[in-house]
């Protein structure tokens, strides 16, 4: 259950409509779901090898720092502040966005939905900023409704009769090349691997499971294999109900298929379960970021301010500028697609430099009494392998939205030489 708490998110219930306009039949859609399930899997297994070896507080940025080098890991964090966590925060806000609109049957458009998810993460950075944090009870609450709201749409979404043609293989893509395929089914993987997000939380809990050896693999394989059965129902259903083409054509199909299914009332329903548990959600991701941000000052490769605490001992200035960061990217991109872009290509490309730490840290401790990643190497080249496809993938059909983060990402490295000489 802790497995498939950190994975299920807000993304499940807006990201079919993404994949769905990357490839046009139902059989690819959901082998895309399926094929991102693997690929979590793999990482959730590297991830909790590297963090059996590393106790530090950190994560990434410690595997980063003590497997290759300091100006690898300072990358790491420039762009979770910059790229990789507040545009994650802006993209989750939107889905809020969109489904408080499907709640009061307004009709929204990109600037509104913008609006008010900007207006979300002023409210939670200043309630988060202050020190007022759910409870565990709280936050096991909006889990269970999370899942209920899956469990109901997929019960209720089967009752529903679809398009004919929904099952079917449809004639859309028999003008497609192989190639044009392969990179659209490359694409396809973008919103899954961030619906699939969360993976990373087998790093927290690795030291605290009892034989590690034994019962981490197993606890893994089934959390994940578990994610994997809920998010290919999500998807059969909404295909069922929609069609390929309905599903590409709707930003909030889980509320459509409750609608078609129980009326107006019904979607409304779903649409505040699902903005209820979104909120949750994003007010508790918030505070997760920050110990990078102060293991990189505590380095002196960062703002010093990044690492103090106000009397609530919250780094209040931390949350502040990363939430300032994701109202902009709200503001600025406005649009669900062109952020989860924007966010993807950056993140797979230092999950892979993380995974590679796995060959380093092996290679340093032969012989350490560590949890090992089950059939390494073919594993880990094999995650490795799949955050090289969706990169090309994400340069060959988005260029302009690569080229921003990589800008961005790259930009990192004059700032590293100027804390890097400040702290000498």
């Amino acid at each position: 259950m802790i497995v498939m708490g950190g994975i299920i998110g807000a993304g499940i219930f807006t990201n079919p409509y993404v994949v769905a306009q990357q490839v046009h039949t139902p059989l690819l859609i959901l082998g895309a779901w399926a094929v991102g399930g693997l690929i979590a899997l793999a990482g959730a297994f590297i991830y909790a090898e590297l963090s059996s070896q590393v106790s530090t507080s950190g994560g990434q940025y410690i595997y980063l720092r003590d497997a290759m080098h300091p100006l690898v890991a300072f990358g790491y964090g420039w762009s979770l502040l910059f790229v990789i966590q507040t545009g994650g925060m802006a993209a989750v806000a939107l889905i809020f966005a969109n489904h408080i609109y499907e709640l009061v049957g307004a009709r929204t458009t990109d600037l509104r939905a913008a609006l008010l998810a900007s207006i979300a993460l002023a409210a939670l950075t200043i309630i988060n900023c202050i020190g007022v944090r759910a409870g565990s009870m709280t936050q096991n609450v909006l889990m269970i409704l999370k899942l209920v709201a899956i469990a109901a749409l997929v019960a209720v979404g089967l009752t529903v009769s679809g398009p004919t043609q929904a099952l079917g293989v449809q004639a859309t893509n028999s003008s497609q090349t192989t190639w044009q395929l392969l990179t659209a089914f490359g694409a396809a993987l973008i919103p899954a691997q961030f619906a699939y997000g969360g993976w990373q939380t087998a790093c927290f809990v690795a030291g605290e499971v009892r034989e590690p050896r034994k019962n981490l693999p197993r606890g893994l394989l089934l959390g994940v294999l578990g994610v994997i059965v809920v998010y290919l129902s999500v998807n059969y259903v909404c295909v069922h109900a929609l069609g390929a083409e309905g599903l590409s054509q709707t930003k909030t199909p889980a509320s459509a298929v409750m609608r078609m299914a129980l009326g107006e009332k019904g979607g409304r329903l779903l649409a505040a379960g699902i903005a209820i548990s979104t909120i949750g959600f994003l007010s508790q991701s918030m505070l997760t970021a920050p110990r990078v941000y102060f293991a990189m000052a505590e380095d002196g490769l960062f703002f010093k301010q990044l690492a103090w605490l106000n009397r609530t001992r919250v780094p209040a200035f931390a949350i502040a500028l990363q939430g300032g960061l994701a109202i902009v990217i709200a503001l600025v991109a406005s649009r669900f697609e062109q952020i989860l872009n924007y966010v993807v290509s950056v993140d797979v490309v230092f999950f892979a430099l993380t995974a590679a730490c796995v060959f380093v840290f092996r290679r340093r401790n032969r012989d350490g009494d560590v949890f090992r990643v089950p059939g390494h190497p073919f594993t880990t080249l094999f995650f490795i392998a799949a955050c090289c496809v969706i990169t090309f993938s994400l340069v060959y059909k988005y260029p302009l939205n690569s080229a921003i983060s990589f800008s961005i990402m790259f930009a990192g490295l004059p700032a590293y030489f100027i804390w890097a000489r400040r702290g000498r």
